[in-house]
């Protein structure tokens, strides 16, 4: 396997290790709300936001990946 090939990988890891964290983000977000602790939830919700964002970020290296690595 290539260092191109791990890298594919690892991107596709990332994401969607991300995307549970996220999920388990948003489910203690919406406890810290029901507890009242509402810029707890807030910042929970704000970390959700940016892991998202952090997410399309790596989504675009696995395309730029796939499309032979070139820049846009």
């Amino acid at each position: 396997m290539n260092e191109k090939d791990k890298l594919k990988i690892l991107l596709d890891h990332w994401v969607e290790h991300n995307d549970h964290h996220c999920e388990e983000f948003t489910k203690w977000a919406k406890r810290a709300r029901d507890l009242g602790m509402l810029e707890i939830s807030a910042d929970i919700k704000h970390a959700v936001e940016q892991m998202k964002a952090a997410n399309r970020y790596l989504l675009g290296a696995v395309q730029r990946l796939c499309d032979g690595g070139r820049s846009s």
